[in-house]
């Protein structure tokens, strides 16, 4: 699955879409599991709204957006497991930054449909800095993403630049770094988009009456 150019491109852009890391049983055992969170969430009357905040966006709209988000969801589904530990996985980062991999931590992103929150551009290297910057995220798609429900938009090569200084709530200057500097990241359910945590990234608002549903797995 992984060559040498695969390896290349990562190290020269910071970024990589590895196509079909997931069959379609993998990612309805995934769906399912992100069901089973929200609903265990809202039961348990913990069900929070991640929307970022900030002047991106005029106050009224800010209101109507919604992200679920949650962390750590290999702890609470053995399918988020699976999918952290599963043979394509570990063979595409072990090709990018292996041998010794380690998972940091895991997290569930859900854009519900016409009312998905944008997220502006950005690096993660604030939320969790690290000396080596070894540090990538792994995005799994469990629905098919496109710019009309918010798929992820980088900048190849941005990884290059180092840390960059963060405004606030760790987001970059929106006017310097507008959502449309960035290059679209189109994917198909079972896709897995790997970026650097200095690569900077961001998505526009779900605007279609699409779910967007990603797992995170950040690995170093």
């Amino acid at each position: 699955m992984m060559d040498e150019k695969d390896v290349q491109f990562y190290k020269d852009n910071g970024y990589l879409l590895v196509r079909g890391v997931y069959n379609q049983q993998e990612v309805e055992d995934m769906r399912a599991a992100v069901e089973g969170i929200i609903q265990r969430a809202a039961r348990a009357k913990s069900d929070q709204n991640h929307a970022w905040q900030g002047d991106f966006l005029p106050p009224e709209q800010l209101k109507k957006l919604v992200l679920k988000g949650f962390h750590d969801v290999h702890y609470h589904d053995a399918a988020f497991m699976r999918a952290a530990i599963h043979p394509r996985m570990t063979e595409a980062l072990n090709g990018i930054i292996g041998p010794n991999v380690q998972l940091h931590h895991s997290k569930m992103l859900v854009k519900p449909p016409a009312n998905g929150a944008a997220f502006p551009m950005h690096q993660d290297y604030p939320y969790f800095p690290h000396r080596d910057h070894t540090m990538l995220a792994a995005s799994i798609h469990l629905d098919d993403a496109d710019m009309e429900n918010g798929c992820l938009c980088v900048v190849p090569g941005s990884h290059k630049q180092g840390v960059l200084p963060h405004i606030g709530a760790y987001y970059l200057n929106h006017k310097e770094y507008p959502l449309s500097s960035g290059t679209p990241c189109p994917a198909k359910a079972g896709d897995v988009l790997f970026f650097n945590y200095l690569t900077i990234h961001g998505s526009d608002v779900n605007r279609s009456e699409r779910t967007r549903r990603n797992i995170l797995f950040q690995y170093r």
